[in-house]
């Protein structure tokens, strides 16, 4: 915690080896709970560098984070998410999977899997925004509880019923009423 407030400090004075260890140091966690929000690695890129640029845009402008680096980064991420997702609502766009398949598969297969993931995807999306925070911190940042009842500002004990109830709510959606 000291090396982060140190380091919060050189960043605030517009230090560039401290900006360059800010970004090396969060890149990959941000891009992990991006990502595993937005159904595209580009979009996911796009939507991490934005975090950044805001947090440079913060510390210009003598809003910076006062006391934590990675809670303030999450905050963003979660922020930037919102208002991704309240612009794309606006306009629906067909998702394009160009990715290059690593064993052949039937089309009705492909088919198959293609509408698990979109339907996973909708069922992620019905979650409250508690629950998707949860599991994009848990399973796309892989953090550990501890780290997410702080970023989140809860008790570890909200987060544990938080991904319980996460997890039991996506279940019950993915199952289907062909199985209840």
């Amino acid at each position: 915690m000291q090396d982060e407030l140190l380091l919060l400090h050189r960043a605030k004075s517009l230090d560039q080896d401290a900006l360059t260890q800010v970004h090396e140091q969060y890149y990959d966690a941000i891009y992990r709970y991006v990502a595993y929000r937005v159904n595209d690695l580009q979009t996911a890129e796009d939507l991490t560098s934005e975090v950044f640029i805001r947090f440079l845009h913060a510390i210009q402008q003598k809003n910076a984070p006062q006391n934590t680096i990675r809670g303030w980064l999450f905050g963003a991420a979660s922020l930037i998410l919102k208002e991704h997702y309240r612009k794309k609502k606006r306009t629906q766009l067909t998702e394009l999977n160009d990715a290059i398949p690593g064993e052949w598969m039937e089309p009705t297969e492909k088919l198959e899997a293609q509408e698990k993931k979109q339907a996973l995807h909708r069922a992620i999306a019905d979650l409250t925004e508690e629950q998707q925070q949860v599991l994009a911190l848990r399973f796309g940042s892989e953090m550990p509880v501890r780290d997410v009842a702080k970023t989140m500002n809860k008790s570890e004990g909200s987060v544990k019923m938080l991904q319980v109830r996460a997890i039991a709510a996506l279940t019950r959606m993915m199952a289907g009423p062909e199985r209840n």
